[in-house]
């Protein structure tokens, strides 16, 4: 999944694929995490918010079953 790089001091880049309505966060330090059924309208938000890794902790990472890939 191709990621982009975010400005974040937690969140290197994020990726999606709409498809399968999964979010695919790189975290600073090489950690990667699939989360699953994240709705677009969720994601597009996060990428619009002034901080991605606040939006990040408050709606995706306690709301959205996950795995670490990597």
């Amino acid at each position: 999944m191709e990621r982009q790089t975010v400005s974040s001091s937690n969140v290197a880049a994020v990726g999606y694929d709409a498809m399968t309505q999964t979010l695919e966060v790189e975290f600073h330090g090489g950690r990667v995490y699939q989360y699953y059924g994240v709705p677009k309208q969720i994601v597009d938000e996060m990428m619009q918010a002034p901080s991605v890794g606040k939006f990040f902790n408050l709606y995706i990472r306690e709301g959205y079953a996950y795995s670490r890939v990597s």
